[in-house]
């Protein structure tokens, strides 16, 4: 844990959650209940690392049992520590309170660097680690279900579901024991793109709502938009695209190397492309550098979506900060003294805590196929494409005219998997963006939608605590 006068990620979790609870009318106790971590689980394990044994120090932390199972990524990092897990796990609880996922919050983490390690390495410690969780019931369908996060991805979950099959032979929801996984072995299409799309349609909604635009100065909708995306990781480059092909311009792109601006807009792939090629952003034909990466934060626009690291906006930048709403896409970009200039400025800052709950949302929808062993569009996909056609035929007849090829394929197609993967998505943050601001309009002395959010999250939590009789 950190130490007295150190920074603690879990401390600033509590601190949002009681600058939040002051506006709800909950028992203190029951606030208290869902401020703790329930479970923690510390482990060290032996692992042969070529002709050496090495000590692996690794964790689980399961915040929240109000709904099970338990719900969070794993991540391979030196900088993994239990106050990191434990902050982490506390903001999955409210996550998934916020987008009406039902899972309680957990999160766990492997304390090494993966690049110094050899994939057979990798594997190793990767099954091990499952072999413990599964010792003490911390992993399951139905107790708790990893996924993937900085430092894993698809591989490590297969991996672990295969550790998991092997020692539970048999059991028929084994698959949704961990989500996240190849497309192949139980995943879900559309989860790689998950949370850049879902922060394109949780924006956008917000850009959708008058009166928040009004107070804002700016017109409704996201066509001609200016944004700003610092990022090209997965989450950053999604995000561009979708803001892209909204209407939208993108007229910056930051990475740690520089950033690139072109006031007309720039195509996310293309630059892409050209960091492949000559492995950096910079000298992008037709852009301009900007060599210092952190000025691109403070460019002129209307939307600046930070989708890299923690704490790049803070007491210090923020005032200098020019968009009008910023958009959290990465995990904590800003720090809570940006908060307090950005509510004085009048800056709109749309919190991670929902915004980028499109992993996790897709998640779910992965763990639901999982227990419900079929694809998703396999049972309605050929009746609604037969129905269509019948149907647009009839209207042909009827009316003596042909519908345009583009049209007619677009009306007659049925719903593939990731059609209703991001159908699903789209309605979960709709709705979520509505309630945080239907509750910040009822309680206008909240001071900006983070606390909104926290009070959303709040309130679902221990109202499940009290349905459940926990609390007489």
């Amino acid at each position: 844990m950190a130490g007295k006068h150190e920074y603690s990620f879990f401390g600033a979790v509590e601190k949002s959650f009681e600058n939040a609870a002051r506006f709800t009318n909950w028992d203190p106790g029951i606030l208290e209940q869902i401020k703790q971590c329930n479970s923690v689980y510390r482990m060290h394990f032996p692992v042969k690392i070529g002709d050496k044994v090495e000590v692996i120090k690794a964790y689980r932390v399961q915040h929240s049992h109000h709904k099970t199972p338990c719900k969070g990524g794993i991540r391979f990092s030196t900088a993994v520590n239990l106050d990191e897990v434990m902050a982490l796990a506390a903001l999955m609880t409210f996550k998934c309170a916020i987008v009406n996922v039902p899972f309680g919050g957990a999160k766990g983490g492997i304390s090494i660097d993966p690049k110094k390690y050899s994939v057979y390495d990798l594997e190793k410690i990767t099954r091990r680690y499952t072999a413990e969780l599964i010792k003490k019931n911390f992993i399951g369908p139905g107790t708790d279900v990893p996924a993937p996060d900085y430092g894993t991805g698809e591989r490590e979950m297969a991996w672990i579901l295969d550790t998991y099959t092997s020692m539970r032979p048999g059991e028929i929801d084994a698959a949704g024991c961990v989500t996240g996984k190849p497309v192949t072995q139980g995943g879900v299409r559309g989860r790689r793109e998950a949370t850049g799309l879902g922060v394109f349609y949780g924006l956008r909604e917000v850009c959708r709502m008058e009166d928040v635009m009004g107070k804002l100065g700016l017109q409704t909708g996201i066509e001609g938009k200016t944004v700003v995306v610092q990022g090209l990781g997965n989450v950053g480059y999604h995000a561009a695209k979708y803001f892209r092909e909204g209407g939208a311009k993108v007229i910056a792109l930051a990475e740690y190397e520089g950033a690139i601006m072109n006031a007309n807009g720039l195509n996310e792939d293309e630059v892409f492309q050209h960091r492949k090629k000559t492995g950096s952003i910079l000298n992008f034909p037709g852009a301009t550098n900007i060599t210092n990466s952190s000025e691109a934060l403070e460019l002129e626009c209307d939307i600046l979506i930070p989708a890299a690291l923690e704490n790049v906006i803070n007491g210090e930048n923020a005032p200098r900060v020019k968009a009008k709403i910023v958009g959290e896409a990465a995990n904590g970009p800003l720090t809570p003294e940006a908060d307090e200039v950005f509510a004085k400025k009048g800056v709109l800052v749309v919190p991670d805590m929902y915004l980028n709950a499109g992993g996790v949302t897709v998640s779910y929808f992965e763990w639901l196929k999982n227990l419900s062993h079929v694809r998703y569009g396999r049972m309605e996909k050929r009746f609604t494409e037969n129905l269509n056609t019948h149907i647009l035929g009839q209207i042909e007849t009827l009316t003596g005219k042909q519908v345009a090829n583009n049209e007619r394929e677009l009306i007659m197609h049925g719903p593939d998997e990731v059609d209703l993967v991001y159908s699903g998505l789209e309605e979960t943050m709709i709705t979520a963006t509505r309630e945080i601001m239907d509750q910040w309009k009822k309680t206008p002395e909240i001071p900006d939608m983070r606390s909104a959010a926290y009070v959303v999250a709040i309130n679902k939590v221990a109202t499940s605590y009290v349905e459940l009789g926990i609390f007489p």
